[in-house]
C-alpha cells in the first residue's frame, strides 16, 4: 500500500457503514469521505471501469476497504427485515416497564467465562463443550433477590467472531472476563471494541484470582491502556475480582450488574406487536426448525405468528433456557420455539404478525428485497478478485459446510474466507447448511478432487460414509472450530504444491585447474567465504557470466581427502558435470544446496 494512499486518511476512531446487498459508487465515497473520483480511480487500478451510480456488493466494498488501507472502517450486513418492520420499532411509550438487563459475557478463551457462568447458574457446561470452547450463543436467566438478569454466554475464540459481535449487539451490559494471570489478549481488545462499539455499558470480571500469579493491578493497568479506567483509579469502569472455581466475588458481580441497569433504566414497551432478535436457529428430527430467540418488547405468545427476515411461522412450542414449557416471554427473556416453516437467519430481528397472511406476505416482501439488492450489485466481489489475481494461476478449493447451528455455519464460512492465501488460492463456499451430512451433500462433491464436505458439530451416517468413500468425496467432521481452519489451510497449501528452495553456502576463487573432460573438472583454489562439502552444487562464474553447474563429488586439503573446506582454506575439488565446462584459473565456484519444499500460506 502506497504511502500516497493513505496519508489523508484518518485511522484514528472507528466507523461502521451498515450495507443490505449493495451500495454505490458514490454511496460508499461519500460513508468513507473520500472523492468519488477518488474511489473510481482505485476501482480503475483493479481493473474495474465503474461508473458513479454502479453497485458493489458487500465483499467487494470490504476489499477496496482493505485497498485503501482504511482500518479504521468496518463494514456491518444491514438487516433488511428490519427496513420492512421499522413501523414496529418505536420510541419507548409513557407505558414502558421495567425489563431485565441483557448481559453478555465475553473474553478471551480459556479465561473463564463459561465456567463463571456455570457457577453463577449451578450448572456445568463447560466439560461438554469441545476443548473447552464455547462453540455458540447460549442464553440464561438468572434470578437474584427477586430481580432476574439475561446472560448471553458468547464464544471465545477467534474464528467465532461474528457470532460475538452479535452478542455484543443484542445486550445493554458486557462482562468482559480477563483472567488475571494471564492478563489483556487479543480477544479481550476485539470485546471491548464490540462492547463500545454497540454503545453497551462494561463491567470487567477479573477471574482466577485463586490462582498463583495472579497480579489484580497489573491486570487493571493493562486494560487502561485500552480506554478502561478502573473506578478505583478514578474512572468508570467497575472492575471486581472473582474466582469462578470458588465463588469469590459472584456477589458482588450481580449485585454491580443490578448497580448499573438501575443506572440505566432499562424499559421496554409490553403493549406492542411481540420482537425481538434471532440468536440461534437448527433442524432436529421431529420438531423441524428450533430457534432460539431473545424477546426485546411486547409479548411473544404460543399460538402468534411471527416473521423473521425470509421466513415465517406460528410458534408451535415455546420452552425457557431450562428446557421448561412457557406460555409468553416478556422483553429481556431467551426462548427455544418451534414453528418456523424454514431457519431464520442468526441475527435477524423477528416481529409478531397479526395473522399467518400478513405474516406469509412480510416474509415475501422481504425476500423480494433481499433478490432485488443482490441482483443489482453489478460489481462483485468475484469480478474485482478475479481482476486482482491472475486468473490463470489461481488455484480453486471448493468446500460445502454443515454445522450443527445456523451461527456456527456463518462463522465457519466467514474464518475460512479469512484464511490469506495470497491470492494463490480461491476459496469456493459451494454450499451450506445445517445439519448431518446428507446424500445431496456428497453428490455435489463428486468428481472434484479439491471439493471437501466439512462437517461442523454434526454426524455423519454410517451409509453417507460409505457413499462418500465409494464416490471418492473426502468428508471431514469437527468438533473444534480452529482445528477445522487448520485442515483447510493444510488443504490450501497442498493445492499451492512444491517450490525450489536455494541456500547459498559458500564461495572458491579458482587458482589452477588439473583436469577438464565432458563430465569431470579437477580444480583448487581458495575459500573466500563460506564452506564446501561433497554433495552440494556449484555454480561456475566467470566474471558476471555463468557457465553452468556442477556437483562436489570429493573435497581435498594437502591432497587427503577432508570432510570440508572452510574460509580462508585451500584445496582442491573434483566435480562432476552433465556437458562440458571450461574453468580458468580466477573463475568463482558459487556452492549452494538446492531442496524441494512444500509451499506455505
Amino acid at each position: 500500500m502506497s504511502s500516497e494512499k493513505t496519508e489523508n486518511i484518518d485511522n484514528s476512531t472507528e466507523k461502521v457503514i451498515k450495507i443490505a446487498g449493495s451500495i454505490t459508487v458514490d454511496e460508499l465515497a461519500q460513508a468513507l469521505g473520500l472523492g468519488v473520483t477518488a474511489l473510481i480511480g482505485e476501482l480503475f487500478k483493479n481493473g474495474i471501469v465503474a461508473t458513479i451510480n454502479q453497485r458493489l456488493d458487500f465483499e467487494t466494498a470490504q476489499i477496496m476497504i482493505d485497498e485503501l488501507g482504511m482500518t479504521n472502517v468496518r463494514l456491518e450486513r444491514k438487516n433488511t427485515a428490519s427496513k420492512l418492520t421499522e413501523g414496529n420499532r418505536r420510541e419507548l411509550s409513557k407505558d414502558a416497564v421495567a425489563r431485565p438487563p441483557v448481559v453478555a459475557v465475553m473474553g478471551h478463551v480459556d479465561h473463564g467465562k463459561t465456567s463463571l457462568l456455570d457457577n453463577l447458574l449451578h450448572k456445568k457446561t463447560a466439560e461438554g463443550e469441545a476443548g473447552g470452547i464455547t462453540q455458540h450463543i447460549s442464553a440464561y436467566q438468572l434470578e437474584h433477590e427477586g430481580r432476574k438478569i439475561t446472560f448471553l454466554d458468547t464464544p471465545g475464540h477467534e474464528a467465532f467472531a461474528a457470532i460475538r459481535q452479535h452478542g455484543a449487539m443484542l445486550t445493554d451490559i458486557v462482562v468482559i472476563v480477563v483472567a488475571a494471570d494471564d492478563g489483556v489478549k487479543p480477544q479481550t481488545i476485539e470485546a471491548i471494541k464490540f462492547a463500545q462499539g454497540a454503545n453497551a455499558k462494561i463491567i470487567v470480571a477479573i477471574n482466577k484470582i485463586d490462582r498463583e500469579g495472579a497480579d489484580i493491578p497489573r491486570t487493571m493497568a493493562d486494560l487502561s491502556t485500552h480506554g478502561l479506567q478502573p473506578e478505583e483509579w478514578g474512572g468508570d469502569i467497575m472492575m471486581i475480582p472473582v474466582s469462578a472455581k470458588t465463588g469469590e466475588g459472584l456477589e458482588k458481580l450481580v449485585e454491580s450488574i443490578l448497580l448499573l441497569a438501575d443506572v440505566e433504566e432499562l424499559k421496554a414497551d409490553v403493549e406492542i406487536p411481540a420482537e425481538g432478535l434471532v440468536i440461534e436457529s437448527h433442524m432436529e428430527v421431529g420438531k423441524g426448525s428450533v430457534v432460539n430467540l431473545l424477546v426485546t418488547g411486547g409479548e411473544l405468545k404460543v399460538g402468534e405468528f411471527v416473521t423473521a427476515g425470509n421466513v415465517y411461522g406460528k410458534i408451535r412450542t415455546m420452552l425457557d433456557f431450562r428446557g421448561k414449557p412457557k406460555g409468553k416471554a416478556t422483553p429481556s427473556t431467551p426462548v427455544t420455539v418451534t414453528g418456523f416453516k424454514e431457519l431464520p437467519n442468526f441475527g435477524d430481528r423477528f416481529v409478531e404478525q397479526k395473522d399467518e397472511k400478513t405474516a406469509r406476505k412480510v416474509a415475501l416482501l422481504n425476500a423480494q428485497e433481499t433478490a432485488n439488492e443482490a441482483a443489482s450489485a453489478n460489481v462483485t466481489s468475484t469480478d474485482l478478485l478475479r481482476m486482482m489475481n491472475s486468473a490463470d494461476n489461481a488455484k480453486v478449493f471448493n468446500v460445502i459446510v454443515k454445522g450443527d447451528v445456523l451461527g456456527s455455519v456463518t462463522s465457519v464460512v466467514d474464518s475460512l474466507k479469512l484464511i490469506d492465501t495470497k491470492g494463490e488460492v480461491t476459496l469456493n463456499v459451494v454450499a451450506t447448511g445445517v445439519g448431518d451430512v446428507t446424500e445431496n451433500d456428497v453428490h455435489m462433491a463428486v468428481g472434484d478432487e479439491h471439493t471437501v464436505v466439512y462437517g461442523f458439530n454434526v454426524n455423519v451416517p454410517t451409509n453417507i460414509a460409505k457413499l462418500a468413500a465409494r464416490d471418492g468425496v473426502q468428508i471431514r467432521n469437527y468438533r473444534v472450530i480452529y482445528e477445522l481452519l487448520d485442515d483447510a489451510k493444510n488443504s490450501m497449501e497442498d493445492l499451492l504444491g512444491e517450490e525450489i528452495v536455494e541456500t547459498e553456502l559458500g564461495e572458491m576463487k579458482v587458482m589452477g585447474v588439473f583436469r577438464s573432460t565432458k563430465t569431470e573438472i579437477i580444480a583448487g583454489g581458495q575459500m573466500l567465504s563460506g564452506k564446501v562439502t561433497p554433495k552440494v552444487l556449484a555454480r561456475v562464474k566467470h566474471g558476471k557470466e555463468v557457465l553452468g553447474e556442477a556437483e562436489v563429488v570429493s573435497v581435498q586439503k594437502e591432497r587427503i581427502e577432508a570432510k570440508e573446506l572452510i574460509e580462508n582454506e585451500v584445496g582442491g575439488l573434483a566435480l562432476k558435470t552433465e556437458k562440458k565446462i571450461t574453468v580458468e584459473v580466477g573463475d568463482r565456484l558459487e556452492f549452494f544446496a538446492r531442496e524441494r519444499k512444500k509451499r506455505t500460506l
